[in-house]
């Protein structure tokens, strides 16, 4: 099942590879969300600041509702994963075949939900009436390409899966010069607003689906898509459901948290909503970097967890570890160093980067934390037990946050206050993490060594 395009996971040295594997991985995340940082950045430079924070307030609702179904593509990396460490073609081309199929499926039920209650769920997390027309029609434009946006998520998944992380990059490289441009000529040259960077990042985002697929169908083996066989295979849709919906959940709990403190950010008005979307796309940048290297464990670990091979495993997660802690504290302080320059390029109103501030300090400045629960959590899904680490995390990292909206919040009303709530979180999550990990390691390793 080899080909040129395939990184051997399974043998050799771990290092070069994770970032062979991470960094391409990491631009495409990047470019992905440059797609909505290019929103911001032409609607607060050329349409205001309430149209900006129309968009910013989009931000975490649609993270909620993307992320439980895109939590099913990291289920789909690791069952095909698994299937090429045991070298079965078989259950490679039915993996291919049901992911993409389900990505369709969701895709248009998230479409219809996303543009039937867009006011309603804008209006439940306290959006401001001065911006909650313009924050509607972004959303409901947005959600009209969200069939494409699940296609490239599990197609890319699937291209991971063998260790291809380059030919995504390349298509979100493209797609994301088209999205730019297309908000310039919207926004400058037609004179649209929300609606301008709505329907330019749709446009990238069908570009992008398609150019994955297209790459997908004209694979070798196993991995090549064909329409005829488009089919759900039940056996892989319940392993895919067993190990990404828990992802899924624990990615839409994130979400959730997020948006319980994005009603917190509301409510202390529209400077504070506008800080918090123009400091969110640097801290997503540092994040999407952090996040490849969680990834990478996934696809390494799945892989070699399918060919029973623990020890590769661990050395996997030691240096997914070291590379990306080191690699997130340095892209962190260098954030917290160039803050203003970088807020700059959002907007021109010195109290919203002034605010914004606070958020590049205290959140993306401990990021590094952060890698701890992308790391174990990847590991773990990895070797199939995905219920571990989203049952943590909704304790660990939902269940702070939110306790700390509704509880210490109130004590204190400021919008630094409420950015604490983010490194407490991964503190508490990442600590035990490590435990369960650990724990589970030596269990497998006894147990392994009993049936050999």
């Amino acid at each position: 099942m080899a080909n040129a395009k395939n990184m051997d996971l399974l043998n050799g040295s771990i290092w070069d590879k994770i970032l062979k594997f991470a960094i391409p991985l990491a631009a495409s995340s990047i470019f992905q969300q440059l797609f909505n940082s290019a929103d911001v950045a032409v609607v607060g430079k050329f349409a205001g600041d309430a149209a900006l924070a129309a968009v910013g307030a989009n931000t975490f609702i649609i993270n909620l509702m993307v992320n439980l179904f895109v939590g099913l593509s990291i289920g789909a990396n690791v069952v095909v994963a698994n299937a090429l460490g045991e070298r079965s073609a078989r259950a490679v081309s039915r993996g291919v075949h049901t992911a993409i199929a389900v990505s369709v499926v969701c895709g248009i039920l998230l479409s219809v939900v996303g543009i039937v209650f867009a006011r309603s769920i804008l209006s439940a997390i306290s959006t401001p009436p001065d911006i909650l027309d313009d924050a509607v029609l972004y959303f409901r434009i947005y959600f009209v390409g969200m069939p494409f946006i699940m296609l490239y998520n599990f197609c890319a998944a699937i291209l991971r899966s063998k260790g291809d992380t380059k030919r995504p990059f390349y298509v979100l490289l493209v797609s994301g010069a088209i999205n730019l441009v297309l908000n310039i000529i919207f926004v400058v040259g037609f004179h649209m607003d929300v609606d301008g960077v709505a329907i330019a990042t749709v446009i990238a985002n069908v570009l992008s689906s398609l150019a994955v697929l297209y790459f997908l169908m004209h694979e070798v083996g196993p991995f090549k898509f064909e329409f005829w066989k488009l089919r759900v295979t039940p056996f892989i849709l319940s392993r895919i459901v067993k190990i990404g919906l828990p992802a899924g959940v624990q990615g839409a709990l994130f979400s959730f948290s997020n948006v319980c403190i994005q009603s917190a950010i509301n409510s202390l008005g529209s400077t504070a909503v506008a800080a918090s979307a123009v400091a969110m796309n640097p801290e997503l940048i540092v994040y999407f970097w952090l996040a490849s290297f969680g990834h990478a464990c996934v696809t390494f670990v799945g892989q070699n967890y399918g060919a029973r091979n623990l020890e590769r495993c661990r050395k996997v997660v030691r240096w997914t570890l070291f590379l990306s802690g080191l690699s997130t504290f340095t892209l962190g302080a260098l954030t917290c160093i160039f803050y203003h320059p970088i807020l700059s390029i959002f907007t021109n109103d010195e109290s919203v980067i002034e605010t914004g501030a606070y958020r590049v300090f205290i959140v993306i400045g401990l990021e590094f934390i952060n890698v701890l629960i992308d790391v174990c959590s990847g590991a773990l899904r990895g070797m199939g037990k995905s219920m571990l680490p989203t049952l943590i995390c909704v304790f660990g990292i939902c269940g702070v946050r939110i306790s700390w909206v509704f509880f210490m919040f109130p004590k204190f009303g400021t919008f630094k206050a409420l950015m604490l709530c983010y490194p407490i979180s991964w503190l508490t999550a990442g600590t035990i993490l490590v435990c369960v990990y650990m724990a589970f390691v030596r269990k497998t390793r006894i147990e392994w060594a009993k049936e050999s």
